[in-house]
């Protein structure tokens, strides 16, 4: 989900292991030269999801190993979230809808979580929640109020 800590964790993570970390919306950014709410508001979200999906099958393609934060939909769109299962570990961070409006209240970078009250924002990060909730409880770890040191204990038991 937006706000639940995957670029946060995800550079935490990427150090503790030693690897490169790659935010997926800032690779889109650097590849079309444009914001990622510019891309939406240009082009609009299905265009955007096929960027998104093109460079995320780019990157789960490489030999390379590394930590990703995708997007809050990316697992959602053009199979998402069987490509990242079948060529890593897919971990979805839940956070409560509470920590995420809070996180969230004053950001204006989220197209989708654009508005003009709180509680426009707050139906909107309900709606977006309930819709995509059944997609990222495929993942293969599901990590509730996530912390770097919950993070790491989920991997190891996982091997």
């Amino acid at each position: 989900m937006p706000g639940s800590g995957k670029s946060t964790l995800g550079k935490q993570l990427a150090e503790r292991l030693s690897l490169p970390f790659v935010d997926l919306d800032t690779v889109i950014e650097d590849q079309q030269q444009k914001a990622v709410s510019d891309i939406f508001l240009e082009k609009g979200e299905d265009h955007f999801r096929l960027i998104e999906s093109q460079l995320l099958r780019e990157w789960a393609g490489s030999e390379k190993s590394f930590v990703m934060a995708t997007g809050g939909g990316t697992p959602c769109f053009h199979k998402g979230i069987d490509i990242i299962k079948q060529t890593g570990l897919s971990i979805f961070l839940d956070v409560s809808l509470e920590v995420l409006l809070n996180r969230l209240h004053s950001k204006t970078d989220r197209p989708l979580l654009n508005s003009i009250d709180a509680k426009e924002k707050d139906e909107k990060l309900r709606s977006i929640r309930s819709s995509r909730l059944s997609c990222y409880q495929n993942a293969h770890l599901t990590i509730t109020d996530p912390t770097i040191a919950k993070l790491i204990a989920a991997i190891q038991l996982k091997k």
